[in-house]
């Protein structure tokens, strides 16, 4: 058992109530929680004084803070860690959210670039956050490869998908290249590219490599290993990190700290560093994951929380996921069926395309 459900155990009816209306009413507002405001809605009868000295109790345990003198109390991070574990109660979803989703994506979309980025603006527009898409990496099998030199340090591999779809990835060669080691570079390629998806190509090259390297030209082989790295996402031409509804973070954070924790975010996402790491993030299997301020790595310096599921391909592989992004004040209740409905309709529009 964990500290914060450790606590949550221990305390008793009336704690536990005043505890989650703070953290209600501060999602809900915004604003600090006082004692008086609670004596009209607990369900006992009881005093503004015997109220007060709950919350003293509650801010020496780390749950709650007192962000000015007389001013109620907001939860902490790891207040808002222990409601979200332990009380937070997810609804269903709502039936109009349901029908903007399942409008904004019910459209046949060719190209999934397009089907991905309507995901992100149906996610923004029904929360009035940011969103966050990873869309999944293009993995038909490959049905031929060709390097193209551009400039001395400036090529072109084009990649040839069995599905028909063609990729042109351009990146910087070794130096020395010539027409004949591009021709055995793109000849040992094809030789094993044949039905492996650029995935399962990556592993037959390390492999080969590592078995035949005296048989391949040194300068083939280097062109190989160089173009192997822009097979990685930074080398990839189309955008996998979607991020759609930054404006809707402004029109959220009104004061002036907020707008500071704004201005960081934006630019973390504007860099779309740590792509991988967004999926990572999702690694412990299905279903909804929260992250709360620092515990969020990827953008821990802005103190947002995210709220991520990850989507899967027709054989139950992960291969992307959608997420809010926000404020830790976010209705996570609301929030959380929404991001859980969306990724589970992406997962079938993978699939159904598979």
């Amino acid at each position: 058992m964990n500290e914060s459900a450790r606590i949550l155990e221990q305390m008793n009816n009336r704690s536990r109530e005043v505890f989650r209306r703070v953290v209600e009413g501060y999602l809900t507002t915004g604003d600090p929680v006082g004692s008086r405001t609670l004596t009209r809605t607990m369900s006992e009868k009881v005093s503004a004084a015997t109220i007060r000295n709950v919350m003293q109790d509650l801010e020496y345990l780390g749950l709650l803070d007192s962000p000015h003198v007389s001013a109620g109390r907001i939860p902490t991070q790891q207040g808002l860690r222990m409601f979200v574990d332990g009380l937070l109660e997810v609804r269903d979803l709502d039936s109009e959210d349901r029908e903007r989703i399942d409008a904004t994506l019910g459209g046949k979309d060719s190209d999934i670039g397009d089907l991905m980025s309507r995901v992100g603006s149906a996610l923004s527009g029904a929360t009035q956050f940011a969103s966050l898409v990873l869309a999944p990496k293009h993995e038909a099998p490959i049905r031929h490869v060709e390097f193209v030199q551009l400039a001395p340090d400036r090529a072109l591999v084009v990649l040839v998908f069995a599905d028909g779809q063609v990729e042109n990835r351009i990146f910087t060669p070794p130096p020395g290249q010539t027409p004949s080691s591009m021709r055995e570079a793109a000849n040992f390629l094809n030789a094993l590219a044949d039905g492996r998806t650029v995935t399962e190509l990556r592993r037959a090259i390390e492999r080969e490599i590592k078995t035949r390297r005296q048989e391949i030209d040194s300068l083939a082989r280097d062109l190989v290993e160089s173009g192997m790295a822009i097979w990685a996402d930074e080398g990839e031409s189309t955008e996998r990190l979607i991020v759609r509804g930054r404006a809707n973070l402004l029109e959220a954070g009104a004061e002036a700290a907020d707008l500071d924790r704004i201005r960081t975010l934006f630019d973390d996402l504007e860099r779309k560093r740590d792509i991988a790491e967004f999926l990572e993030l999702t690694d412990e299997g299905e279903g909804v994951r929260i992250f709360i301020g620092s515990e969020n790595k990827l953008f821990s310096l802005s103190g947002s929380s995210l709220v991520v599921s990850p989507y899967m391909n027709a054989d139950r592989k992960i291969v992307g996921a959608v997420g809010v992004i926000g404020p830790t004040r976010l209705n996570y209740g609301r929030i959380v069926p929404i991001v859980d409905y969306t990724a589970q309709l992406v997962g079938r529009m993978i699939s159904d395309r598979s």
